[in-house]
């Protein structure tokens, strides 16, 4: 993952493809946007998340039980806006890491994905640098 800080010209050269998932603009402070790639049954499902100027990717994958982490389109945070949360079992996690901090799967991390902002738009790098399968 990577912040609107992040030298574009060196994420763009290490990526093999960008996907622009929106504008910052458009996102809540803090807030979230859904996005998939790929076709067919089983595309690659992720979300940002947008804190201040800077923005997260995370594949949408609870690292509890492995589906996704939402039921409502685009809502990950908690109440508060402080963590993620799964919808299904609680399981909250750090917006700037992935870190599950509290619920039924501490110390894991969600799958991150680099990400940047370029001229008000955010981009999310793809394919990610680590494994997308199922948990590890």
């Amino acid at each position: 993952m990577a912040d609107s800080t992040t030298s574009s010209d060196a994420l763009s050269a290490t990526l093999s493809r960008e996907i622009a998932v929106g504008r910052l603009s458009e996102l809540d402070d803090p807030g979230c946007r859904e996005f998939e790639i790929g076709a067919g049954d089983w595309p690659f499902a992720g979300f940002v998340v947008r804190q201040g100027a800077r923005v997260f990717a995370y594949r949408n994958y609870c690292m509890h039980v492995g589906h996704p982490l939402n039921w409502v389109p685009h809502d990950f945070l908690t109440r508060d806006r402080r963590h993620i949360i799964c919808a299904s079992h609680g399981a909250m996690y750090e917006i700037d890491t992935g870190l599950c901090v509290d619920g039924p799967c501490p110390g894991r991390k969600l799958t991150s994905l680099a990400a940047c902002v370029r001229d008000g738009v955010i981009y999310v790098a793809w394919p990610p640098s680590g494994p997308v399968g199922h948990r590890p």
